[in-house]
């Protein structure tokens, strides 16, 4: 057996979402020994994915049901849910809910993130699975405090990403989302349901320019799922907005292509600080 920390397995299931973070979490854990069954969540899934996996299977995330029964079939024991799946989906009619998804959804007190991701916790649970903090493998990615670009924040820049990043702990604090974009101390845009490039879109056309724009995690963050996370979509977004500088929280924040989100963030003067 293979022990890291206080993990001890020799393989384990990654549930997917869209997005690189699935694919470092999977070469990193196959460069470390492990065997890693894929799960393909969605669609945008990387397929790079599959190229770090013993086997590589696309379920539905909607299809539970099928999920378990797939887990269960490899005799995995540890699960990691990784990758941006967003609530949306549940309500755009884009994906149709198995029956036991149904039912869970249904009886569920509110349909809050923390909420719907603890319904997987026990469903998994009940499967005699156990879902694991999902930094275990890739905390080498997650940047201590400090600027990351070479280019400074403003004096401006710097009020607005402590103002925006209070903001963005107490809209974590409600369970409603860890992003905010604010503007001379004025709140553009917070994150619900849409997504984080969706509110940086919307925050940035609002502040026509020079936005600000903050993810954190929440005071009551659950490591085993929803950790925030930056990556080269988010930089493209700012830039489409012309927005002027990011915040993300020390420690706490995965940044993934760290050498492509900083290139591009300094190439179109934008500060990245880790507060």
């Amino acid at each position: 057996m293979i022990d890291l920390g206080d993990v001890c397995m020799e393989r384990f299931g990654l549930l997917a979402g869209a997005g690189k973070l699935p694919v470092e979490c999977a070469r990193a854990a196959k460069a470390l020994g492990f065997e890693v069954y894929a799960v393909a969540l969605l669609p945008e899934t990387d397929a790079e994915l599959a190229d770090f996996a013993v086997e590589y299977k696309e379920i539905s995330v909607a299809h539970l049901e099928a999920i378990l029964n797939y887990l269960k079939e490899k005799e995995i024991k540890k699960v990691t849910m990784i990758g941006k799946v967003t609530k949306e989906l549940l309500f755009s009619g884009k994906v149709q809910p198995d029956a036991r998804m149904m039912q869970l959804i249904m009886s569920l007190p509110d349909r809050s993130d923390d909420t719907i991701m603890m319904m997987f916790v026990r469903e998994l649970a009940k499967a005699g699975m156990e879902a694991f903090d999902q930094t275990m493998l890739i905390r080498k990615l997650m940047p201590h405090r400090g600027t990351l670009t070479k280019c400074e924040p403003t004096q401006a820049q710097r009020q607005d990403m402590e103002f925006g990043f209070r903001m963005a702990k107490e809209l974590g604090r409600l369970d409603v989302g860890q992003t905010v974009v604010v503007k001379n101390l004025a709140v553009m845009a917070l994150e619900a349901i849409e997504g984080t490039d969706a509110c940086i879109r919307r925050g940035g056309e609002l502040a026509n320019g020079g936005a600000v724009v903050a993810k954190v995690a929440k005071p009551q963050q659950d490591n085993r799922f929803d950790v925030p996370t930056v990556g080269l979509k988010t930089i493209e977004m700012m830039v489409s907005v012309k927005a002027s500088a990011l915040a993300i929280e020390a420690d706490k924040t995965l940044l993934v292509e760290r050498e492509k989100v900083l290139a591009l963030a300094e190439a179109n003067d934008i500060a990245i600080v880790a507060m």
